[in-house]
């Protein structure tokens, strides 16, 4: 059926892509490494890896995990990396066993991370060394009997000093031994359909704790294909370089730049700390860089650092900003120190990630989050689920072949989210042009979104609620140059002592540090219905 977005593909975009023409990701990982073999994958701190090196690396690291972890197929192995070489060896090799990565923050607190290998049920973790001291807080209250440690300089071998490593973990082993022993071990690859799980993503719930989205092979495979039919030309197979600042843990990079681009025979940077705005810079200062994804806050911050306007930009043919909205000021500031307006894309964790995005070639900026990918339908439906009429609001619902098999061990959320006739819903209210396009008008769910990550206001309150001298409190999202958006918290306190930072101080030891809320309001009563139920929409503006 043609849909008012097809006009835009013209002749090089195919309104559906062949999802079956893939049996799974690691054939994908196999053809590129194939096609690709001495081509630069990866590189990190001055170090890189070839694809046959990255390949060889993951076949034994796969051995290993087979043989002596234990691992068969559909096993979660947890990866909690930052941007660094273990972080795709890591994944090949799980994902070859016929393992399900669970991706893991490696800022995570104790108390989020003990939820997520729980609820997970992970035997086995590869961590960086310097999130060890937050595992060994929690590793008794959880499955783990296996933990494979890895450090900046693995694989790489550029002399980054080694991170120590926290006690009671009991026993560990280096990521570089493991690999090492798996060379000399059979690996029997596992027969993988589309249909078995390849992710679990963790994205927030209803009721304060994180819930597992469960990714398929086929999952990957066809939002990988559809990037591919819609970037067409403008991607450059074989000889792109993209810059990889997004944490690969993030849906969004994990997609684009870990899976795509290997895909497409990219040499990805990897940058394992982009706060440091300068040697940011200066990394970029290094390579021909034709690629860049990042959220706006990225864009922003790189804009505002000394000397990347002074960087030579006559390779950069594409940006792609997703994860939270692109500010029209940003997408103008960044094409006149670039050349180039960005792209801005929309998707979920559930959706594995990409829903939607401006075209490759299109050259004017636009407050939208583009067209429907091939093989998606975006549907915009009111309360009653009706569809609604062009130009005017509902919540955008999806369908396609890169939308989740569920939540894990949630039927019920699952329930929740899934029209009666297989439609996702996202719980963002859209509306959509004559000319197709579409654009996010407002979030029905409260979430906030803090440099392109999802905080959900249940999570933060939960923790704050169990705090003494704390009555109740709700938070909601308020606008933030830096962050686009960022953490309010309103406390009805009953210790008149309690302070701000003593709240600040507590959230610190609990949240992950973009979920902490930058503003404290201390309030007599919260806004309420008939029910009690507490009004978060009242208390923005505050």
């Amino acid at each position: 059926m043609t849909k008012p977005w097809h006009k835009h593909y013209g002749d090089d975009i195919p309104h559906e892509v062949d999802v079956g023409s893939y049996r799974n990701v690691v054939d994908m990982l196999l053809e590129a490494a194939e096609t690709y073999a001495d081509m630069r994958a990866y590189a990190s701190f001055g170090g890189t890896l070839t694809y046959r090196e990255i390949h060889e690396r993951a076949r034994d690291f796969a051995a290993y995990l087979q043989n002596r972890a234990g691992i068969a197929k559909g096993d979660r192995v947890a990866v909690m990396l930052p941007n660094m070489m273990a972080f795709p060896i890591a994944l090949q090799g799980i994902v070859r066993a016929g393992g399900v990565q669970v991706n893991v923050n490696p800022l995570y607190t104790a108390r989020e991370l003990e939820h997520q290998l729980r609820d997970a049920d992970v035997e086995t973790i590869v961590v960086f060394a310097g999130s060890t001291p937050t595992l060994a807080e929690v590793i008794d209250n959880t499955p783990v009997k296996h933990v494979i440690v890895a450090q900046l300089d693995d694989f790489i071998g550029v002399g980054i000093p080694a991170a120590p490593l926290a006690e009671g973990l009991g026993d560990t082993v280096a990521m570089v031994d493991a690999v090492a022993a798996g060379k000399e071990l059979d690996f029997a690859p596992p027969e993988i359909d589309g249909g078995d799980l390849i992710f679990l993503q963790y994205t927030g719930g209803t009721t304060g704790l994180s819930k597992g989205a469960m990714l398929t092979h086929s999952n990957l495979v066809a939002n990988i294909l559809q990037f591919s039919a819609f970037g067409g030309p403008h991607i450059d197979r074989g000889n792109e370089v993209v810059i990889t600042a997004i944490p690969m843990y993030h849906i969004f990079a994990l997609m684009v730049n870990t899976l795509s681009y290997y895909h497409f025979g990219s040499t990805a940077v990897l940058i394992t700390n982009p706060t440091d705005m300068p040697a940011f810079v200066a990394e970029w200062a290094k390579w021909p860089v034709t690629v860049f994804a990042g959220v706006n806050t990225l864009y922003n911050g790189l804009l505002h650092t000394p000397g990347f306007a002074e960087l030579d930009f006559s390779n950069l043919r594409l940006a792609v900003g997703g994860g939270a909205p692109v500010q029209k000021a940003v997408s103008d500031k960044w094409k006149s120190v670039t050349g180039k307006h960005i792209k801005e894309g929309y998707g979920l964790s559930e959706t594995s990630p990409v829903l939607t995005m401006n075209p490759f070639g299109m050259q004017e900026f636009l407050s939208s989050i583009g067209i429907p990918w091939p093989s998606t339908e975006i549907s915009l439906r009111d309360d009653e689920g009706n569809e609604v009429a062009p130009g005017e609001e509902g919540e955008l619902c999806a369908r396609g072949p890169q939308v989740m098999k569920g939540y894990w061990r949630r039927d019920d959320a699952t329930a929740e989210v899934t029209t009666e006739d297989g439609f996702f819903r996202t719980g963002d209210i859209a509306v959509m042009d004559d000319d197709g396009f579409f654009r996010i008008v407002d979030r029905k769910k409260d979430m906030i979104l803090v440099s392109g990550f999802n905080v959900y206001p249940n999570e933060i309150e939960a923790v704050v609620a169990a705090m003494d001298g704390v009555l109740e409190c709700a938070c909601v999202g308020v606008p933030d140059d830096r962050t686009g958006e960022a953490v309010k918290l309103f406390v009805v306190k009953t210790d008149p002592d309690l302070s701000a930072g003593d709240i600040e101080a507590y959230c610190r030891a609990e949240l992950t540090p973009y979920k902490v809320p930058k503003q404290i309001e201390f309030i007599e009563a919260l806004p309420k219905s008939t029910v009690g139920k507490i009004l978060r929409r009242e208390l923005k503006g505050r």
